[in-house]
């Protein structure tokens, strides 16, 4: 065998979500960060694209990209459906975070490869930094939503028209034990045919 599948294993089962509000304040190394963002571009790649693109926001571009959300939702929310706490919400989630990555998809010029493909490589990619800080005991939490797809996220993150922002990717040290987790079995989620 090449590499320990029990050790694989072990690190798969173990990867967690776990939110910026259970972060510590202490900072993730810029050698860890590196080596969580090397890993990504060993993502599958249909066609060799590499779709992935990463924006990083450390230390005060942490409270900018807070404000930027939290303005953003406020703009785009009717005064009826807009709620104080989600703002605040947008506005100091970032900042719990030592870092967080922007999850991008460059589209390629020529679009021989469908878009959907080039999402689900970034996706790929996004797993193998989640296995990475996992390794390292980072928390991991990849956030999305209508901000995060928004086209003012697109001009915030300096993306062409046909990019696309895929969410947020906040790690941190962990303030809270190593969540369990439980998965239903294989048999529920398999059909057979021979």
């Amino acid at each position: 065998m090449k590499h320990s599948l029990s050790d694989i294993r072990e690190l798969i089962k173990d990867r967690r979500t776990i939110k910026p509000e259970d972060f510590k304040p202490r900072k993730v190394l810029d050698d860890q960060l590196k080596e969580i963002l090397n890993n990504a571009r060993w993502a599958p790649t249909h066609g060799m694209t590499e779709p992935w693109h990463f924006v990083i926001f450390q230390e005060s571009a942490l409270m900018d990209l807070g404000k930027f959300m939290a303005e953003t939702y406020k703009a785009s929310t009717s005064l009826e459906n807009f709620f104080q706490k989600k703002y605040d919400k947008f506005l100091n989630r970032p900042s719990l975070s030592s870092v967080v990555i922007a999850i991008c998809m460059k589209r390629q010029e020529i679009e021989k490869i469908p878009e959907i493909e080039e999402i689900e490589a970034v996706a790929c990619s996004v797993q193998n930094m989640h296995l990475t800080a996992t390794a390292y005991g980072l928390g991991g939490y990849w956030s999305s939503g209508s901000i995060s797809y928004s086209e003012e996220m697109k001009q915030y993150l300096n993306l062409s028209e046909k990019d696309k922002c895929l969410g947020l990717f906040y790690i941190g040290y962990p303030n809270i034990d190593w969540p369990k987790k439980y998965r239903k079995p294989i048999t529920s989620k398999t059909e057979w045919r021979k």
